[in-house]
């Protein structure tokens, strides 16, 4: 990368708007090199905001730029992901990385054949107030059991949240839209998953997993974007030698991909993979596919049950 390296932007929906395009516009260190979306009118505005470029050839964007971040459904951003690797270019991916395994392992392949750093914007290992809280009881060890629920609200009524409309969310549901954000919190601190024990549906679109960690301490995890609206909460507490730990709340989620972009950058200058790259991505979709395999239904097959009840 140059000394002041391009970054481009992949995705013009809520969150590439309200986080990525304006964490790259205000960040000191980098060129916002241009936004490319499927909507050539959404991208055109974004980039005008913002001071940028819009492409509607995302070949051209991936030549105008050393890295490029992603803001796209899950299953969209992988091959694309994918194909930017190839073209040399580092990857700010966002969570998960693909919906399934094959998908996800193309990209990480993709990115170790063409030698490109990566991160995954997962917010909790970014965030000021959550990140260094994980490196300190990752460090301190000794840890029995995790508690963790994340009670989103997006489908439930009276909801106003710009990402109901999001049609992957609907059809993934909790498990692969909040799931990640969980995982990225325990396994750093408890180890990988060696045993996904249990998984089953709760009410909506919710997801019970009792997961076996290779510490040997266990985990509970409630995932839901269905939960009522005065229910809806997020929160991780550890059990174990030191006590009882509970995760700090967190905010700012523009301060936060700011600092991923660091991530990013630190990676690239110093040859060193970050904890969580592509790989670490990829381990969450193996997690992830195996617990919606273990549960046995899917959000949109469950939901015409009910339906049809």
């Amino acid at each position: 990368m140059d000394s002041k390296p391009r970054i481009g932007l992949l995705g013009t929906g809520p969150w590439a708007g309200r986080t990525h395009a304006p964490a790259l516009a205000a960040h000191p260190g980098i060129t916002f090199s241009g936004v490319w979306g499927r909507r050539p009118d959404a991208a055109a505005a974004l980039a005008a905001t913002h001071g940028t470029r819009a492409y509607d050839d995302v070949d051209a964007l991936l030549a105008a730029s050393d890295a490029v971040a992603f803001a796209l459904p899950p299953d969209v951003q992988a091959p694309l992901a994918a194909r930017a690797a190839a073209a040399g270019c580092h990857l700010l991916l966002d969570k998960p990385v693909a919906t399934t395994v094959a998908g996800a392992r193309e990209v990480a392949d993709a990115a170790d054949r063409a030698g490109v750093a990566s991160v995954v914007f997962c917010t909790l290992r970014f965030a000021s107030d959550t990140a260094p809280w994980i490196e300190e009881q990752a460090a301190l060890g000794g840890w029995y059991l995790a508690q963790a629920h994340w009670l989103g609200a997006l489908f439930s009524r009276g909801s106003t949240s710009a990402y109901a409309a999001s049609p992957w969310r609907r059809e993934k549901g909790g498990l692969w839209d909040v799931g990640p954000h969980v995982l990225s919190v325990l396994l750093p601190v408890l180890g990988d998953v060696t045993e996904v024990a249990s998984a089953v549906a709760g009410p909506g679109d919710a997801r019970h997993l009792v997961l076996r960690h290779a510490s040997g301490a266990g985990s509970t995890l409630t995932l839901s974007l269905s939960a009522p609206v005065r229910a809806s909460e997020a929160g991780v507490t550890l059990f174990g030698d030191h006590g009882r730990a509970v995760m700090p709340s967190w905010a700012d989620a523009v301060g936060s991909f700011g600092a991923a972009v660091d991530a990013l950058l630190g990676a690239v200058r110093s040859g060193e993979a970050h904890a969580c790259d592509v790989r670490f991505g990829l381990r969450v979709t193996e997690i992830l596919a195996e617990a919606e395999a273990e549960a046995g239904v899917g959000v949109e097959a469950e939901a015409e049950a009910r339906l049809a009840d």
